[in-house]
């Protein structure tokens, strides 16, 4: 059974660091594009990151560019998003979603596997 679990989010103020985890079962990271998504209440769902499945070629939102890092660990079956320098503007739930490619992609019906999410609050 193909799962996706997200953990790490939670409340923190504004210029904090928080990094998500998403634990991959029932599948092989390697041959997987992986990406990390959210969506804030009122808005629709937003690609945040991306990590390729061959030569780790990543993606970024202007909006993260700078501030957030993806990464992968295939040995683990785990990726990560490193977010610093948090601002109010990304509170949202979380997505990591897995994709039957080998490029990078930033659009989300190219995905296949999906997480439950987890929420992040960035507020003083």
């Amino acid at each position: 059974q193909v799962q996706l679990v997200e953990s790490g989010g939670g409340l923190v103020q504004p210029g904090s660091s928080l990094r998500l985890s998403c634990a991959a079962s029932g599948f092989t990271l390697d041959y997987y594009t992986m990406g990390w998504f959210r969506q804030a209440p009122g808005k629709e769902r937003e690609a945040v990151s991306s990590i390729s499945s061959i030569d780790t070629t990543t993606a970024y939102a202007d909006s993260v560019k700078g501030r957030f890092t993806i990464s992968r660990d295939n040995a683990k079956n785990m990726v990560y998003l490193q977010m610093n320098s948090l601002k109010p503007e990304d509170t949202a739930v979380y997505y990591c979603a897995a994709a039957w490619r080998t490029i990078a992609t930033m659009t989300a019906h190219q995905y296949d596997y999906w997480g439950q999410g987890t929420q992040v609050t960035v507020s003083s």
